[in-house]
């Protein structure tokens, strides 16, 4: 039974080595304890700051990209209307040209036209004259024939030429 009760020498040794080992811990253990977990405080503390850094790096990055993105799409967007406008305008210029090309041909075409129109008018009438003529020739031939219907002749040409003036 002397488990159960122990004696006042193994009471007080075993104080003695407890109060020893208390002594040496804090001494020598404590303080290395302490320096490892505020160390470990410590590492976590700079792991925690570093997240937090590299979270607002990345958030700035991603606000900085949406940036870049949308400058993207509005440089994208205001090229599309260059080249809309661009489009429109050369249309626009091949369009006027075409016009003053067509117009170009219509006059040289018009031209050509009135030209061959008065040289085929001018041919006729030559040959209406000439041919006006040959009849006047041969009328003139007959009713002249005799010098009574000359002087008839001559005078209703004089009536004619008095009566205009």
């Amino acid at each position: 039974m002397e488990l159960f009760s122990p004696d006042f020498g193994l009471i007080f040794w075993m104080f003695v080595t407890v109060l020893l080992l208390v002594l040496l811990l804090g001494k020598f253990g404590w303080p290395f304890i302490v320096k490892s977990l505020e160390e470990r405080a410590n590492l976590i503390d700079k792991g925690v700051e570093y997240a937090q850094e590299a979270k607002s790096q990345l958030e700035n990055a991603q606000k900085e990209a949406a940036k870049y993105v949308t400058e993207a799409q509005k440089q994208q967007a205001e090229i599309l209307r260059e080249a809309a406008k661009m489009k429109s305008q050369i249309i626009e210029e091949a369009k006027g040209a075409a016009a003053v090309e067509a117009k170009k041909v219509m006059d040289a075409a018009k031209v050509s036209i009135e030209q061959a129109r008065k040289e085929s008018e001018m041919q006729f009438r030559s040959e209406v004259s000439r041919f006006a003529l040959q009849i006047a020739e041969k009328v003139v031939r007959k009713d002249l024939a005799d010098e009574k219907s000359q002087a008839e002749l001559v005078e209703k040409l004089l009536n004619e030429v008095e009566t205009k003036n």
